[in-house]
């Protein structure tokens, strides 16, 4: 089992919000690893990009994979509701 993503690339236009990704914004919040929605370094991603890394390394013992998911899918509705709702006004 493996995270739904869709591959919107939203999650890859926020990088400003984590500290550890500093490294890879290209300033405007977006990784400069992402082309046409894509990470060009998926293979060697750092640890935080790895939804399903991330969970069985700091999250199993704390919640079940479904909530983790769940978590991870309202974070992603978030920035896409943050991007539509920009596109709107």
């Amino acid at each position: 089992m493996s995270f739904p993503c869709v591959k919107c690339g939203e999650c890859c236009r926020n990088i400003d919000k984590i500290p550890q990704l500093k490294a890879f914004d290209m300033g405007n919040g977006t990784c400069k690893f992402l082309i046409n929605n894509l990470c060009s370094i998926y293979e060697t991603r750092p640890e935080i990009c790895c939804v399903d890394l991330m969970y069985e390394r700091y999250f199993k013992d704390k919640m079940t994979r479904d909530k983790y998911y769940q978590l991870n899918k309202e974070a992603c509705e978030y920035l896409l509701k943050q991007i539509n709702g920009d596109k709107q006004k």
